[in-house]
């Protein structure tokens, strides 16, 4: 077996649609080996975003797993986290997700759910991709009456929205509530506004109108101002905005001021302890987690755990150690005991719970989180060196950690989905920030190939 990926990352397969490696045959020999490692008579769930490319890649997967011998079920545009519950709910073998998540509409991806509706871990990816580069997908394939079949399933949006709304308090509704959601004209146009609505909600929605090359487009999670704007226009009392494929959510108080995911992690890890519902006293984060969250998890005798970056990481943490809530600053949030994955509706139902309970607006109960000052730059490489092979990186790196001390930190990574090397510098003081990127910067360029943008 090869010792490691190389077409998956750290989120599935990833990259420019219909250029390699995210090729309509990648698609298929991807349905293939799904099919055969997991049974080839098994039945696999197959959902996808709304971007133009996803009803191609669809098609793909769906011709590979059937020319198994495995049998399909189709859900359409659905979430990321609504595609991994209906895999579980309806005991499949597998699930598919065709979707590149915040990535502009040219991009696309495929990642895997198992049965339990956990994304696949490592080594179940490294033994598709073996099953991929050889050759018995080739002499294996299904014949006659043990081809297997393809069909929709009608009512998976219905399954996941009763399911979603699981995850605010059954003794309370949104009556009276004014809601801003933005659906990034991606996979949540549809059960996004509906969530609030049948909860009680008065809805402002935004992003709910997919013409397959509007996706993320302005919009979203990774474009919010429209949401501010609306939160304020309207006299809304919470904003959230979804990214592509629904499985996070950037918010912004009733003043239109945006919450990150690690203000919502310091948030509702407050509210599960008070409540005596945050058993082991421990969130997960990553290594993007602010150290602001570090700090106001500590006052209330809450630890932080750190994996790398990806949700994937941070949902094997918390299942390992017995945790229940974990995320990301891009606002992947998990709550474990209402979902296998990210999801940013069950995010945001649990943000209303805590504002309906404690009848106060977002921004104070946010009040408690004082991030550091952190920014992030993004060069773009030709090769992903290691890094360890980087000797004036590592030495501008040691130089800037030295002299931030313990009020700040540096963190050099590899994107897990684009050719880019990230850096990170966080500061107590924000004016230390821009000469340590700067080092940074010009050390990357004196190591690696740098790709100018434009």
């Amino acid at each position: 077996m090869s010792p490691s990926r190389t077409l998956f990352g750290t989120d599935g397969i990833r990259g420019r649609a219909n250029v390699p490696p995210m090729t309509p045959e990648t698609a298929l020999r991807v349905g293939l080996a799904v099919a055969r490692h997991f049974g080839r008579h098994g039945k696999v769930i197959v959902g996808k975003d709304t971007r133009r490319s996803s009803y191609m890649f669809e098609m793909a997967v769906t011709a590979g797993l059937c020319g198994m011998g495995a049998d399909v079920f189709l859900v359409g545009p659905l979430p990321t986290p609504g595609i991994a519950h209906v895999t579980h709910s309806m005991r499949a073998d597998a699930g598919v997700v065709i979707s590149a998540s915040h990535n502009p509409y040219e991009d696309n991806g495929i990642k895997l759910f198992g049965h339990d509706g956990f994304k696949l871990p490592d080594e179940d990816e490294r033994r598709l991709e073996d099953l991929m580069a050889g050759g018995d997908l080739d002499t294996v394939r299904a014949q006659g009456a043990e081809v297997g079949r393809a069909r929709r399933i009608e009512d998976a949006r219905g399954r996941y929205l009763a399911h979603v709304k699981t995850a605010f308090p059954a003794d309370l509704d949104l009556e009276g509530i004014k809601v801003v959601v933005d659906c990034a004209n991606g996979a949540g146009y549809f059960v996004g506004p509906l969530v609030f609505e049948e909860l009680g909600a008065t809805v402002v929605a935004l992003g709910v109108a997919p013409n397959g090359v509007n996706i993320n487009d302005g919009c979203g999670a990774i474009h919010p101002e429209a949401m501010q704007r609306a939160v304020r226009e309207h006299g809304a009392h919470l904003g959230v905005a979804l990214d592509g494929d629904g499985d996070r959510a950037i918010f912004c108080d009733e003043r239109g001021r945006l919450v990150d995911g690690d203000a919502v992690l310091a948030l509702c890890a407050r509210d599960l302890a008070t409540r005596g519902e945050l058993p082991s006293r421990t969130v997960v984060g990553t290594v993007m987690s602010n150290m602001g969250l570090e700090r106001s998890l500590e006052e209330v005798g809450i630890g932080l755990v750190r994996t790398q970056v990806g949700d994937r990481y941070v949902v094997d943490a918390m299942r390992s150690g017995g945790h229940v809530l974990g995320g990301e600053p891009s606002g992947h949030i998990v709550f474990l005991r209402h979902s296998t994955t990210g999801d940013g509706l069950v995010a945001a139902l649990h943000v209303l719970g805590v504002m309906r309970r404690m009848e106060r607006p977002l921004s104070e109960l946010v009040g408690a989180f004082e991030p550091f000052p952190q920014k992030t730059v993004s060069v773009r490489v030709r090769e992903k060196k290691p890094l360890e092979t980087l000797d004036g990186l590592h030495r501008a790196t040691r130089a800037v950690e030295r002299s931030l001390g313990a009020e700040g930190r540096v963190l050099v990574r590899y994107s897990g989905t684009e050719p880019k090397i990230r850096l990170m510098v966080e500061a107590r003081d924000a004016a230390r920030i821009e000469p340590a990127l700067s080092r940074l910067v010009t050390a990357v360029a004196d190591d690696l190939d740098v790709v100018e943008d434009g």
